[in-house]
């Protein structure tokens, strides 16, 4: 089965311990019961349990069965990714916390680091993201870079936090996301948001930068994302193709 639908079940269950339905101290249903509940092979079961293991939900054990030992994900976060829609997903899983919203113009510096033209008009949404759990700190600094042409969402970005930017271009403006182009790279966090994220300056952090793009390929939202390290990681199953 794809990553996708490993992700899925993972995610499902994860909800399932969330609300209660399956409390700290109980066991989860067996591989094969998972199976049937799921029309899921034993090799998408087993992936998904390991997300599980991963966020230090359950843990397992031979002869015992997958005990669940939290609640919520422990210090940190992880998340699959195989798809847009799996992207979009892991923006609705944090809430956003807005900073500051303003009308900016790329200057060269700003416009080399998003890849867009000099000059052009954004609103920037910074946020910190979290992800609900009390007294955790920051997931997560976002600049989101929104066309201009949409900046009366800016007070529905800040009155609805819990509500994907995207989706608010989506439902008034028409716009839909058929691709997401995204680079991954290592960098410091600057001194300006260490405060913040509640890091010392200067320390590692993943920084992520997605491109929205419509079906003719044009990014109407820009977003540059800092993750200190150890509170975020993504994994990414890679198939071979076989050639005959």
């Amino acid at each position: 089965m794809s990553q996708t639908r490993y992700a899925l079940v993972a995610r499902d269950l994860t909800a399932a311990i969330e609300d209660g339905r399956f409390p700290v101290g109980s066991l989860l249903p067996t591989e094969l019961e998972l199976c049937d509940r799921y029309s899921a092979s034993r090799h998408t079961i087993r992936s998904a349990i390991q997300e599980l293991q991963d966020l230090g939900l359950v843990s397992r054990r031979k002869k015992v069965g997958t005990r669940v030992e939290a609640a919520s994900p422990q210090a940190g976060y992880r998340q699959s990714l195989g798809s847009v829609d799996d992207l979009i997903q892991f923006g609705v899983s944090h809430t956003r916390e807005v900073q500051t919203i303003a009308p900016v113009t790329a200057g060269r510096a700003l416009a080399r680091t998003l890849g867009c033209a000099v000059n052009r008009e954004w609103l920037r949404v910074s946020s910190l993201r979290r992800t609900g759990e009390p007294g955790a700190p920051p997931v997560a600094w976002t600049d989101a870079y929104v066309d201009a042409a949409y900046a009366d969402l800016a007070e529905a970005i800040r009155s609805t936090p819990d509500v994907l930017i995207s989706d608010l271009i989506e439902k008034r403006h028409g716009k839909t996301i058929a691709n997401i182009r995204q680079d991954v790279d290592a960098v410091l966090v600057p001194a300006d948001l260490a405060a913040p994220l509640q890091v010392e300056m200067g320390s590692p952090a993943l920084r992520i930068i997605r491109h929205y793009q419509d079906s003719a390929g044009a990014a109407f939202e820009i977003t540059l994302t800092i993750h200190p390290a150890g509170r975020f990681k993504f994994s990414m199953l890679l198939h071979r193709e076989r050639t005959s």
